[in-house]
């Protein structure tokens, strides 16, 4: 049975109606296929299916069930079964109500999955109806899975608490829209409609309901609708519009996925290229509301797709003002892109090996950001994370030189009561990793691997230059890092761009607290806490011990190893 209600005399054909007894009112900004299109506003078409449920399409040929829809505040209730569809919004005229995004990687395998821990989750797939499809839950750990036999064929994301516990058969999900603007409309119990216009830009009008023909159910909503508007309080409705507006500025700072032709857009075609590395190039780009942002778009590589799993699913949980915010991404068949907040200062790279120095003071600030950075990340989260890759070209710095940790695509996610980490391959980038990354006869890979990396970082701060020039070089200019323990260690002071009495202080801080870090073996590095610690106490700190010398008589046999492993590091590629 349908219910139809006359809205508008100027428009014929334009009637209310639901697709079922108990199903939800279609009008206007929706219309029915089947109406004419001055009946709807573009993008709000909506069908009736043959077992009489309300059905909305988007774009990609997502179909979705509609449950409810609140014409005065403008939101829809919606479920969908297809978890291999591509649920993208930023086509279509509607946005999400939560800000908090889940992430689910979707797995098509050839056999049955046996998965005692429930993070393997039967899963329906419109386009492989005959294949055994998983999805797997966001907080699971890829590496404790049995996904042999499985392919990864796609990247779904909805927001959080879509889909039931234990029920990976439906999601449910409350999207709104803010064109047209008729919330105001119908709390003032009229109705909004297209004007007739030759304009190409569709714009509305509200006008009363029709005095005559109306039924009597719609009469009684009518008076509920009135009653409740002027029985709402005021400030309610500005509350109401605070948090409308928090919830839309949340959203663009929020990961968000993208397609590839929204990202060709965003970039304006590729117009403005930043720079270019291992992994891809990186454009300049513009959101629609006048933030801008960096894009890396990544090259096709199998390495590629690795990263960018491990890149979205680290930074996606990552809220920290020393970290570089992933603002989406691009997962669009074989494109794949990341998104970031533009910084437009670019790397610390380029202004401590290029003579453009900020001072020591500033210098002392950004050693601070990136340790409270690191600190974060390996005891501010649900899970350590371990980044494997702290390096200048890495840290990148805001419009104040703020410091941000950029990068993730080598991280590792781990238990913060995991004291060692399983590796099959050394990660990282030549000059920067750790020894026992490289041989585990110098100690296990831990967190005090970055802690190693976070000290070449300080002591290439302090010399204004790499500490593995002279090697690569093949040259006989003794290694930086040792010449400066050397020279502190002799009491000698510190006169690299030093203007003035304070900036001796700093310099000779930061070396030591470098020194520090890159102890050789693991055990006898500072963890984070401690370096930050030091980093912001005024006490003096004590000199470490030798970092290049051995336990032993014969010194310069552990200084040749050392320099041999410098020398091995270099055939290892950086990975930007």
């Amino acid at each position: 049975m349908r219910v139809f209600a006359e809205i508008g005399g100027r428009q014929d054909g334009c009637k209310e109606s639901r697709c079922s007894a108990h199903g939800p009112v279609i009008r206007f900004p929706f219309r029915l296929k089947h109406q004419p299109n001055q009946c709807g506003y573009p993008g709000f078409e909506i069908s009736c299916s043959e077992e009489k449920r309300t059905m909305l399409e988007l774009p990609y040929s997502v179909k979705l069930s509609v449950q409810k829809i609140n014409y005065t505040s403008q939101e829809i209730w919606v479920s969908g079964r297809d978890f291999c569809k591509n649920f993208n919004l930023s086509a279509s005229p509607f946005q999400f109500m939560s800000a908090y995004r889940s992430d689910y990687i979707i797995f098509s395998c050839s056999e049955s999955k046996a998965d005692p821990y429930k993070n393997l989750n039967p899963t329906h797939c419109s386009f492989l109806p005959n294949n055994l499809v998983y999805s797997v839950s966001p907080e699971a750990s890829l590496s404790h899975l049995d996904l042999s036999s499985c392919s990864m064929i796609y990247y779904f994301s909805i927001p959080s608490w879509s889909v039931d516990l234990g029920d990976y058969s439906e999601y449910n999900v409350v999207m709104n829209w803010s064109r047209p603007s008729c919330g105001d409309c119908e709390a003032k119990g009229k109705r909004c409609r297209l004007q007739e216009s030759n304009i190409k830009e569709p714009e509305i009008e509200c006008v009363d309901q029709p005095p005559k023909d109306v039924s009597k159910e719609w009469t009684i909503t009518v008076v509920i609708i009135c009653y409740n508007v002027y029985t709402t309080d005021k400030s309610k409705k500005e509350h109401s519009k605070k948090l409308q507006k928090f919830l839309e500025d949340y959203r663009a700072l929020n990961p968000s996925r993208y397609s590839y032709a929204d990202i060709k857009k965003i970039t304006n075609l590729f117009k403005d290229k930043l720079g270019e590395g291992g992994y891809g190039t990186i454009y300049k780009g513009k959101l629609s509301n006048e933030v801008f942002v960096a894009v890396k778009i990544l090259n096709d590589s199998k390495e590629n797709g690795e990263e960018f799993i491990n890149e979205v699913r680290t930074m996606g949980r990552i809220h920290h003002i020393n970290v570089v915010r992933l603002v989406g991404f691009c997962a669009d068949g074989y494109k794949r892109a990341l998104i970031y907040e533009f910084l437009p200062n670019e790397s610390l790279e380029k202004f401590i090996f290029k003579n453009q120095s900020l001072g020591w003071q500033k210098l002392h600030d950004i050693a601070l950001g990136i340790a409270k950075g690191i600190e974060y990340l390996h005891q501010g989260c649900d899970q350590r994370i371990l980044h494997f890759d702290i390096k200048p070209h890495n840290i990148l710095l805001d419009q104040k030189f703020n410091p941000k940790i950029s990068d993730f695509g080598l991280a590792k996610l781990c238990s913060k009561e995991q004291s060692v980490v399983s590796m099959t391959a050394a990660r990282g980038t030549m000059g920067y990793i750790a020894p026992e990354v490289l041989s585990r006869n110098f100690g296990n890979v831990s967190y005090k691997s970055d802690v190693y990396s976070f000290g070449m970082l300080l002591l290439e701060m302090v010399g204004g230059r790499k500490n593995s020039d002279a090697i690569m070089e093949n040259t006989s200019q003794m290694y930086f890092p040792e010449w400066l323990y050397n020279h502190l260690k002799h009491n000698g002071e510190i006169h690299i761009r030093i203007e003035k009495e304070e900036d001796t202080k700093i310099a000779k801080r930061l070396s030591i607290v470098g020194l520090w870090c890159i102890q050789w073996h693991p055990i006898d590095r500072p963890s984070m806490k401690i370096v930050l610690k030091m980093l912001e106490g005024e006490d003096n700190i004590t000199l470490p011990p030798n970092p290049f010398a051995s336990s032993g008589p014969t010194r310069t046999n552990v200084r040749r190893r050392r320099t041999s492993l410098q020398q091995e590091l270099i055939v290892i590629s950086e990975l930007e």
